[in-house]
């Protein structure tokens, strides 16, 4: 029915948003911890850069839309894909509300297959676990190399990166002094301060652009599932003149202009809300960090980001930008970091697959005991 497919279009746009302002504060935690804008002034610049990094590119997308679940195994009805969202936008709710970092990717993901095993009457064969590609691993499929190899790898990096540009920040600086003269006095802690305050603007936006190139495109991919969907169940075979444009323009393999412009806009929105209650979160409890700071978290968590957004994989903007302040932390003074507050945010981690997952499960077992699937 085309109304159930405007109704998922509905729901995957409100996950949108919701993800904008949820994760906001994963592109300007830093930038405003240090003091370096207005959290008015960081999230409008979140936004502009979330808006230009969703054109970025349909690679995680096209994931989203075909590499995870079977649909030879399990029909992906409008059914199956509003409990999914609905998965994932009542965990962003929670954590959102709670002040916890946690993964909206995760969630969306978690939904996803929670709703597909419960429509597959629970064959886990409706996942799609591993699947070998031609062009190398970079091509390969599936829950394993598209979610639980950057899931671990991921963090990982971003905390080794985090440690490594500080490093490296640091003995630049060291360097400078040890030279002496006018190099040295441009290695005071005045100057440094004011160059990275300047430094972190250009970071605070790359890390905006990497956000808005990896999680706009979940959403794009789950539209781009639910139109590809309604085109094999003949649903928009007898389109009125207005709905014309849901007609898929590329096949099954690439994702409809329209998509992509209406997800960049609708997460730009979202993000333009802000989402102060997380920011606290990343860029005071955890570790009190300086500009330089910043931009080495910054800069660590979007050039993660950016890569995996090549390569197709939807990582966790979250986990990335956590563990790259958690390296730079450590890179300061390891006893210095929260453990607490970390120990929080690593068990929302561990807990936002299955959570969605389980709701979404929920949700469609109710969808079909009222007979509404």
């Amino acid at each position: 029915m085309l109304t159930l497919l405007l109704l998922v279009i509905l729901f995957a746009l409100v996950f949108e948003f919701i993800n904008g302002f949820h994760d906001t504060a994963n592109s300007i935690a830093t930038v405003v911890a240090t003091k370096v804008l207005s959290p008015g002034q960081a999230v409008m610049l979140a936004a502009s850069m979330n808006l230009i990094g969703a054109f970025w590119g349909t690679a995680v997308a096209k994931t989203i839309a075909s590499g995870l679940i079977d649909t030879e195994v399990v029909t992906v009805t409008s059914q199956v894909l509003i409990c999914a969202l609905a998965g994932g936008i009542t965990w962003n709710l929670i954590t959102w509300w709670l002040g916890l970092p946690s993964s909206s990717s995760h969630a969306l993901i978690g939904g996803l297959c929670g709703a597909a095993l419960a429509a597959s009457h629970n064959n886990w064969g409706a996942l799609i676990w591993s699947k070998l590609g031609d062009g190398g691993w970079t091509s390969n499929k599936g829950l394993l190399w598209k979610v639980a190899v950057p899931m671990v790898s991921s963090p990982i990096a971003g905390f080794v990166l985090g440690v490594l540009i500080l490093a490296l920040l640091y003995a630049l600086i060291a360097g400078l002094r040890k030279l002496g003269g006018p190099l040295a006095r441009i290695a005071r802690p005045r100057w440094v301060n004011a160059f990275f305050g300047k430094a972190q603007l250009a970071s605070a936006a790359y890390m905006g652009f990497a956000h808005g190139s990896n999680d706009a495109q979940k959403t794009m991919g789950i539209i781009a599932l639910a139109i590809f969907a309604a085109q094999g169940a003949g649903t928009l075979d007898a389109l009125p003149g207005w709905a014309q444009f849901l007609h898929p323009d590329g096949g099954e393999t690439d994702i409809d202009r329209w998509i992509v412009v209406t997800c960049a806009l609708v997460m730009a929105a979202g993000t333009a809300s802000g989402g102060w209650r997380i920011i606290k979160t990343l860029g005071h409890k955890m570790v009190k960090l300086q500009p330089i700071d910043g931009f080495a978290a910054e800069t660590a968590s979007a050039t993660i980001l950016v890569t995996a957004a090549h390569f197709g994989m939807p990582v966790s903007t979250t986990h990335s930008i956590s563990t790259a302040i958690m390296g730079v932390g450590f890179g300061k003074n390891p006893r210095k970091l929260k453990i607490t507050v970390i120990e929080r945010i690593v068990w929302a981690w561990i807990l936002t697959i299955p959570a969605a997952g389980g709701i979404a499960y929920l949700l469609l077992r109710v969808f079909e005991a009222v007979g509404w699937a």
